[in-house]
């Protein structure tokens, strides 16, 4: 069903931009469409024609834009992601902090001693004193 409103929604889509470059532009030289004398349309006719066929493509791309959207979050799992997370054995009821999977290295642990100061640094800010 999505597919097939899919494919409609793309024929329409390239339509609704060809009927919008084939209208006349107010600006000048950047529409496609002009009048000759051979038109089967008169000026006046073609914009008119032109502007309602826009303005049905245009309905016409909002609904199945819709439609999409509804169909897609329909076929979505509801709920949250958190639901969806298996709890781990050990951990206690209602925990959030996340528990990694056995057989997994855990985070390194930090040494419980400082570590060494380098030879040359000082131990503590020295005071200038005056002489």
């Amino acid at each position: 069903m999505i597919t097939v409103i899919l494919v409609i929604h793309l024929i329409i889509t390239i339509a609704l931009i060809g009927v919008i470059l084939l209208q006349r532009s107010e600006g000048g030289a950047l529409g496609i469409g002009g009048s000759s004398p051979a038109a089967l349309f008169s000026a006046r006719g073609a914009a008119n024609a032109l502007t309602r066929a826009t303005a049905v493509l245009a309905t016409a791309f909002f609904i199945t834009s819709m439609l999409l959207t509804i169909l897609s979050v329909r076929s979505q799992q509801p709920g949250s992601v958190f639901d969806r997370v298996a709890p781990q054995e050990g951990a206690p009821a209602g925990s959030v902090l996340p528990q990694l999977p056995k057989g997994q290295p855990s985070a390194p642990k930090t040494p419980a001693t400082p570590a060494p100061a380098a030879p040359n640094a000082p131990g503590e800010p020295q005071v200038p004193v005056e002489q």
